[in-house]
C-alpha cells in the first residue's frame, strides 16, 4: 500500500525527513523541470558524496519542517514550497553546493522548445544511416550530404543551432537520430536554508569573474602597498630584496664606497668624469688661445 493511503508509511517518511534535517546544517530546495530519470540518476552519483538527495512531497516536507522547532527560522522554507521540487541535505557551503549543481549539469538529447545549451555542429562524416528518408530531414535542417558506401555521410562541419537558440521538433528529431546531445540539464538552487540563515538561488549565483577580478585587483593593491612601506612577505621579499640592492648600490656609487662589487662601476665612472673635464679643459684651451 502506497504512503499516500496508509498514515503509518506517511509517518515513517516524515520522521526519515526529519531525521536527515538534523543530521545535516542544510536544506537545498531546487526545481525538477525538465530533469528526467536518466539524467536524475547520474545527478545523484555526481553528488553523492556531498549531498544526498531525495525527492520528496512537498507536503511531506512542510509536515517534517514543522515539527523540526528546534532550527531557528526553518518554518520560513516551509511556507514557500511549490511546484515540483528535490531536496539537498548537505554539511557544504551553499555556495559551494549552488557550484557543484551548475558544475554538475548533463548533456542530453534535445526535445522540441528546448535551448541550446551551446553553439551544436554537426560534424563531417559518416552518419551510419542508410539512405531514405533522412537524407531529405537532414536536408531540411541545413545539413550538405552524399551517399557513399551505403550509408549518408555529412559533408561539412555545419552548425545548426546557436548558443541560446531554440531547438525546433524537426532539428530536435535530427540531432536524436544522429546522437548528439545539445542541451544541458541540471538542479537549479530554488533556496538553502543554512543553520538559519534563509538564501535565494539569485542569491547563490554571484558573479564569479567580476569577485575574481576584484580579488585579484585588491590583491594588486595590497602587493604594492606592501612594496612601498617595505613590508617583508614571503610574496615579496625577491623584490624588496632586489629594491634594497639596487637603492644600496646607487648609494655605494654616489658617495665612492670602494668594494668588490662597486669597482669597476668607480672606475668606469671616473673615467668619464675625467673625459668631461678633459673636454672642458680643451674648450677652454682653445677659447684662450682666439
Amino acid at each position: 500500500m502506497s504512503s499516500r493511503h496508509n498514515p503509518q508509511e506517511k509517518a515513517r517518511e516524515v520522521e526519515e525527513i526529519k531525521s536527515l534535517i538534523q543530521e545535516y546544517r542544510a536544506v537545498g530546495i531546487a526545481g525538477l523541470q525538465k530533469v528526467r530519470a536518466p539524467q536524475l540518476q547520474e545527478l545523484r552519483k555526481k553528488l553523492q558524496d556531498s549531498a544526498h538527495i531525495q525527492v520528496v512531497k512537498n507536503t511531506m516536507m512542510k509536515r517534517a519542517i514543522d515539527e523540526c522547532k528546534n532550527k531557528p527560522h526553518l518554518e520560513k522554507v516551509g511556507t514557500d514550497l511549490s511546484g515540483s521540487n528535490i531536496f539537498l541535505f548537505t554539511n557544504l557551503n551553499p555556495f559551494k553546493l549552488a557550484l557543484l549543481l551548475q558544475k554538475s549539469k548533463v548533456k542530453t538529447t534535445a526535445r522540441a522548445g528546448d535551448v541550446a545549451a551551446y553553439n551544436v555542429v554537426v560534424p563531417a562524416g559518416n552518419t551510419g544511416l542508410p539512405p531514405g528518408p533522412i537524407i531529405s530531414q537532414l536536408g531540411a535542417v541545413g545539413l550538405p550530404t552524399r551517399i557513399e558506401a551505403g550509408s549518408v555521410w555529412i559533408s561539412r562541419d555545419t552548425l545548426v543551432a546557436k548558443e541560446g537558440e531554440t531547438i525546433s521538433a524537426r532539428l530536435a528529431t535530427v540531432l536524436s537520430k544522429l546522437g548528439i546531445k545539445s542541451v544541458e540539464v541540471g538542479l537549479i538552487m530554488k533556496t538553502v536554508y543554512d543553520d538559519g540563515l534563509i538564501m535565494t538561488g539569485e542569491q547563490l549565483r554571484p558573479d564569479l569573474e567580476g569577485v575574481q577580478w576584484s580579488i585579484g585587483e585588491a590583491h594588486a593593491y595590497a602587493f604594492n602597498l606592501s612594496l612601498n612601506a617595505a613590508y617583508p612577505l614571503p610574496e615579496n621579499i625577491p623584490l624588496l630584496l632586489q629594491r634594497a640592492h639596487h637603492d644600496s648600490y646607487g648609494l655605494a656609487l654616489s658617495v665612492g664606497i670602494f668594494s668588490h662589487d662597486t669597482m669597476a662601476d668607480l672606475i668606469r665612472k671616473a673615467h668619464m668624469e675625467m673625459l668631461s673635464l678633459l673636454s672642458r679643459c680643451e674648450e677652454y684651451a682653445s677659447m684662450g688661445s682666439k
